[in-house]
């Protein structure tokens, strides 16, 4: 009897490590995905950014000025998330 429960106690000892094990995997993935959709992110915002104003350098109009504020607010408001 005691070997039944010690190999019980081995067997539940070896699945809470596994899930544990698998636990820590999950959250690694969930943290680079969302590493990975940061990054794509804020190359959209750069990309957007540049976009704006060369578009302002090239054409100083009403309409690319504001433009180019929307932007800036927009990258304000990703700061401030990043806050």
């Amino acid at each position: 009897m005691v070997g039944f429960c010690a190999e019980w106690d081995r067997r539940n000892q070896e699945a809470d490590r596994l899930a544990a094990a698998e636990y820590r995997r999950i959250e690694e993935e969930q943290r680079r995905i969302e590493a990975e959709e940061q990054t794509a992110r804020r190359a959209r915002i750069e990309a957007e950014r540049d976009l704006a104003l060369l578009n302002y350098l090239i054409d100083p109009s009403d309409r690319n000025r504001a433009i180019l504020a929307q932007v800036r607010d927009l990258i304000q408001e990703y700061r401030d998330t990043l806050s």
